[in-house]
């Protein structure tokens, strides 16, 4: 056992020997490293709150940028007003299709059909509608080809500018609804608006031309469907004097002559015979 301790005593103070004979190393020189295999951090205990970390953090990569922005010069405000108006314009435009084409007098007539018949939702109403558009748009197809034709692609092409498109899109449904409106109702909002008599159609305004032109509409289908109703009253009649004479006084007539009403309509082609009617009506 001394000899062992011997021997280590003898192996320590030859280390130190040699430690104190090497040179120490020149100012500013980078000190050898420790050891070659990196160092793996210390993981952190697990009762240890973490830390942030040190530095401000960096904005996420590649998110898109919205900027909006309003110019002030005048041609930037020319611009949204236009824009304005063209929403305005869609927004009103179910009230065009209702009072300046043959929308109103179709889905009037299509209304009577079915309370003269006694089909209380049949046919529904969604296709009525879609029916009475569709009529709309066959109808004024020639108007509206004037339009495209005369106001629409000139306007794109850039040779007439905004004003003159319009005045030239106006004037096809204008020529339309003169032909569809009476003098007295065309008199009638004249007179109410306070202005002069007209010398020309080109003299009467677009606002007192519409009016007048849906109140003749009206007219026109109140006509057609008093048309409608008398066959069916006809009918009513007959089936209310039979059932009186039967003693069935307590039995709805309405009830056992919807069939009849029903079959009627349909021997006599009445859907081809009223629509027909209806577009040799717009004829001119």
């Amino acid at each position: 056992m001394r000899a062992r301790a011997l021997a280590i005593g003898a192996g320590l103070m030859l280390a130190a020997g040699l430690a104190a004979a090497q040179p120490a190393p020149a100012s500013g020189a980078a000190p050898a490293p420790a050891s070659v295999l990196p160092v793996a951090p210390a993981p952190a205990s697990a009762g240890a709150p973490l830390q942030p970390p040190a530095g401000p953090i960096s904005p996420v990569v590649g998110l898109p940028k919205v900027e909006l922005s309003v110019g002030g010069g005048e041609g930037d405000w020319v611009g949204i007003l236009r824009v304005l108006g063209l929403m305005t314009i869609l927004t009103i435009a179910p009230g065009i299709v209702l009072t300046m084409t043959c929308f109103t007098r179709i889905i009037i007539v299509f209304g009577f059909l079915r309370q003269a018949i006694g089909t209380q939702q049949s046919p529904p109403n969604q296709v009525l509608l879609a029916l009475a558009l569709f009529m709309t748009v066959f109808i004024m197809q020639p108007v509206w080809g004037q339009v495209n034709e005369k106001a629409l692609q000139p306007y794109m092409a850039g040779t007439i500018s905004q004003e003159v498109a319009l005045d030239e899109a106006v004037a096809p449904i204008r020529r339309f609804m003169f032909d569809h409106t009476r003098q007295k109702d065309l008199a009638l909002f004249v007179q109410a608006s306070g202005a002069d008599k007209p010398k020309t159609e080109a003299d009467v305004r677009t606002w007192q031309l519409i009016p007048a032109f849906v109140i003749s509409e009206l007219k026109t289908a109140f006509q057609m469907g008093f048309m409608l109703y008398v066959p069916f009253l006809v009918l009513d009649m007959v089936v209310a004097a039979i059932l009186m004479a039967m003693g069935m006084m307590m039995l709805p007539p309405i009830l056992i002559s919807l069939p009849f009403k029903i079959m009627l309509f349909v021997l006599v082609d009445g859907w081809n015979l009223l629509v027909g009617s209806l577009i040799k009506s717009f004829a001119r």
